[in-house]
């Protein structure tokens, strides 16, 4: 076990923000983990539990320990007759895991494809995109509990999956750190091509009877035109939620923009596109001192060109929720987590 002083740790966000961990470790299995909670480093210390990164704004130093995840392994479990069931270390890139489960067949996370980050931070953040959620195709998490190092494991029901949370944001934050995530894949491809862009890019790629590998290429396709790479621009994907609200209050928002989309969510509730109502807002493509903004390609993301620092993105972010209350009655939501 190494603990360390005084660590960068830009390298390990995507938006590239520096900020110094008073001390740092790294860990590879559950052994290492509980090694280093015992420490009297861990016991003094606050605590940052750290995956890929892209989920993160750092506004400042950490006057604490980082552990930084890097369990690995991607292996087959069990199948019976309609599904795989895989159990994933949570230091896996969440990318590289969805590819790989595609060259082996297994199949519906292709609609998850090129989501930044890490396995572990899925469930978390109960990630989502073209009309899939990570709790379709979940299957259970193991866990250990930073104060006893007990491993526990919850099921789909004990995670309270919800719109971009779980109970690991909720009631036990902060009290666990996801050691393993496990995932029920099937065996025969069940598509969902109707959500956002897919099957027109579907028809632009040629393919009339597409795989779930085809679906994968098409959503790596939007995702690549629409949103910047992390190692060429600095940013954690979609920074804020899309916003549910009333269908009275998005009956208001009609009367002055008639074209206004939204997707239903219950008989009372739809849910508005957040990077809609940014771009409406006139947010899409402002840049502050040449060095930070809103990307131009999609008002969802906030972008380091360079050098800024997490409290001038996030003072960013505060004026545009800010904005988005007084033009639209609408109280956006961030969804990085910020420290």
């Amino acid at each position: 076990m190494q603990i360390h002083n005084n660590t960068s740790l830009k390298p390990f966000n995507t938006f590239g923000i520096e900020a110094i961990s008073k001390l740092f470790a790294s860990f590879s299995s559950t052994d290492e983990l509980g090694e280093i909670l015992t420490s009297k480093q861990a016991k003094n210390n606050k605590l940052l539990p750290l995956g890929g990164g892209s989920n993160l704004l750092l506004t400042q130093n950490f006057d604490g320990l980082t552990l930084k995840n890097e369990i690995k392994g991607i292996n087959l479990i069990k199948e019976d007759e309609h599904h795989y069931y895989i159990e994933v270390g949570a230091g896996e890139n969440w990318h590289q895991f969805v590819l790989k489960s595609l060259s082996n067949n297994w199949f519906g996370a292709e609609n998850l494809s090129l989501i930044p980050g890490s396995v572990g931070a899925s469930p978390m953040q109960n990630i989502g995109a073209y009309g899939i959620e990570l709790k379709e195709v979940f299957w259970f998490v193991e866990a250990m509990e930073i104060a006893t190092q007990k491993i526990h494991r919850f099921e789909k029901s004990d995670c309270e999956f919800g719109y971009r949370t779980s109970i690991f944001k909720t009631k036990i934050k902060g009290e666990t750190i996801i050691a393993k995530v496990g995932f029920k894949l099937n065996k025969k491809a069940n598509l969902n091509t109707s959500y956002g862009a897919i099957q027109q890019e579907l028809e632009t790629l040629g393919i009339a009877n597409p795989t779930p590998k085809d679906v994968s290429r098409a959503v790596i396709n939007i995702r690549s035109s629409k949103l910047p790479n992390p190692a060429e621009i600095g940013n954690a994907g979609s920074f804020f939620k899309n916003p549910v609200v009333s269908k009275s209050v998005y009956e208001e928002i009609l009367k002055a923009y008639p074209s206004a989309p939204s997707y239903p969510v219950s008989g009372t509730e739809v849910k508005v596109p957040a990077g809609w109502l940014i771009e409406t807002a006139g947010w899409k493509g402002k840049t502050i001192d040449n060095c930070f903004g809103v990307h131009k390609k999609q008002a969802l993301v906030l972008v380091n060109y360079k050098d800024a620092t997490g409290q001038e993105i996030f003072d960013l972010s505060s004026q545009i929720l800010e904005d988005i209350h007084s033009k639209f009655g609408i109280e956006l939501e961030r969804e990085v987590n910020i420290i």
